[in-house]
């Protein structure tokens, strides 16, 4: 009777027990497509390029059933100037993110890394104004807790541009 009661009890539990859900990739077409649609839509500005500004920028966003983004948090930038070509490459993402099943509004934490391709006669006047810039940045940082609930960790997209 006890075998018999034992083995009830691990079947019941192996019924009740439930695998953690598989999502496909949160952007239509997967990472390769969401890659190049992010480094065809940044349009690094004419001020990033003059000022030879590379770094990372960390955001937050929320995106709803249809896949359109709903708020933007900047989590961590370098700079603030890296931030609004950014911003304006999420808002064109509208409607190609995918959020899992049973949710209204799903977070997504997504990284860019900004940098530029060195000229062919690498001189020392770019060096120059890069370390320029490097020192007169002014990092986004948060002085407080981040919550980060239930955010899916989505894939670095390394965007470059060539300097003039």
């Amino acid at each position: 009777m006890k075998k018999f009661l034992l083995i009830i009890t691990i079947l019941f539990i192996t019924v009740c027990c439930k695998a953690q859900e598989t999502i496909p990739f949160p952007f239509q077409g997967g990472v390769n497509i969401m890659n190049r649609f992010f480094k065809d839509s940044v349009q690094v500005t004419n001020d990033i390029i003059q000022k030879k500004a590379s770094g990372v920028v960390i955001f937050k966003f929320t995106a709803d059933i249809s896949g359109v983004i709903k708020k933007i948090i900047i989590y961590y930038a370098d700079d603030y100037s890296l931030t609004p070509p950014l911003i304006e490459a999420l808002k064109k993402s509208n409607h190609k993110w995918v959020i899992p099943n049973h949710e209204k509004l799903h977070d997504f934490i997504i990284q860019f890394s900004i940098n530029f391709n060195p000229p062919a006669n690498n001189s020392q006047a770019v060096a120059a104004d890069f370390y320029r810039y490097y020192t007169q940045r002014r990092p986004i940082t948060s002085n407080n807790q981040v919550p980060l609930d239930d955010a899916t960790l989505l894939p670095t997209v390394a965007v470059s541009y060539d300097l003039q």
